[in-house]
């Protein structure tokens, strides 16, 4: 629950998070927040300090771009061993989402747009059979959803980024993982290019 609270916005970078009042918010027990504290800490959602205990970690531009640099080599391998692996039913369940993707954007539903974009690639990762590198990029992923989510709200991106999730489904729906992991790649490496734009390096934190 203090994960989906942080990843959701609800908690804000940088602020701090009390023992005693997580535990009455959740009604659970101090020792059951600290647990959780301590695994946040590790999944870099945390970060604590000496005598000052915990606050929600802020993840910098810098780190965002840096993130995105990652997932670009583990989300193209998932795209790639997903166009191996997917079979007719799977197939028509991406042909549907990025039908799905495609009215959002004539409708102007940013968030709607948003959400399908996060489930398309956690489907792919599903798809690819890659276990650990799907744990390794939800854990990134939660990392810098806030910057994900500025992106979005980013005048134009959806109408930018559609063409590019088409590609990826049109790729791994037609067994290409070649074609696949390029057009993943060169998904990501849009993404980048728009973080560094809508917010100028060195200016972020929080």
């Amino acid at each position: 629950m203090i994960r989906e609270s942080i990843t959701s916005g609800e908690f804000a970078p940088e602020q701090r998070l009390v023992e005693a009042d997580l535990s009455a918010r959740f009604d659970t027990s101090r020792s059951a927040v600290r647990s959780a504290l301590l695994q946040l800490t590790e999944e870099g959602l945390v970060e604590r300090e000496h005598n000052r205990g915990a606050r929600v970690r802020a993840v910098s531009l810098e780190e965002a771009v840096e993130i995105s640099e990652v997932r670009m080599r583990l989300e193209g391998l998932c795209a790639a061993k997903a166009a191996e692996r997917i079979d007719d039913g799977q197939a028509a369940e991406l042909q549907e989402l990025g039908t799905r993707m495609e009215r959002l954007v004539g409708q102007g539903d940013v968030l709607g747009y948003s959400e399908a974009n996060q489930l398309l690639h956690r489907r792919i990762r599903e798809l690819s059979g890659q276990q650990t590198a799907g744990a390794v990029l939800e854990r990134l992923r939660a990392q810098s959803v806030r910057h994900q989510f500025r992106l979005s709200l980013q005048p134009g991106r959806p109408g930018t980024s559609l063409p590019e999730h088409l590609a990826i489904i049109e790729a791994i729906c037609d067994h290409d993982p070649e074609a696949a992991e390029r057009a993943m790649r060169a998904h990501l490496s849009s993404v980048i290019d728009a973080l560094e734009e809508v917010t100028p390096i060195g200016n972020l934190r929080g």
